[in-house]
């Protein structure tokens, strides 16, 4: 039994654009809503050292949402992030960064957007199980 996402198409359109702007560098930032629905986005800066190959969240952006959802604002559900390479599936890279907690990760290859949770011995690179994006 699959795990189901519902993700607004203007989460989805502006993610796209976004992640077509910044090729051939990495995009990223954070996403928002409620159970079983992403509802808003945020575009962050990728403050990797090589941002052409990997992403890393400014923290500062993420301690920002942390901090805006315990005072009652929109809930960070989890991050996305593109591959200018085109490959829409996270990488081992991506896995081994990634904490297993619960977070959705969505990447965004050229015009696919799969998404992804971050568990404990996940199926892919034991780290993420897949979601149908609803």
């Amino acid at each position: 039994m699959g795990m189901k996402i519902a993700i607004s198409r203007s989460v989805l359109i502006g993610i796209r654009q976004i992640s077509a702007v910044f090729a051939p560098l990495e995009a990223c930032g954070l996403l928002f809503g409620s159970g079983s629905a992403i509802t808003s986005y945020q575009a962050v800066e990728n403050v990797d050292e090589a941002p052409d190959r990997h992403f890393e969240i400014d923290p500062a952006a993420l301690f920002a949402a942390l901090r805006a959802e315990r005072g009652g604002g929109p809930k960070l559900q989890g991050y996305w992030h593109s591959h200018p390479s085109g490959d829409a599936a996270p990488s081992v890279i991506d896995a081994a960064m990634a904490a297993p907690d619960g977070k959705l990760w969505l990447v965004v290859g050229g015009d696919t957007v799969t998404a992804w949770r971050a568990v404990e011995r996940g199926e892919l690179h034991g780290r993420f199980d897949p979601v149908t994006i609803a």
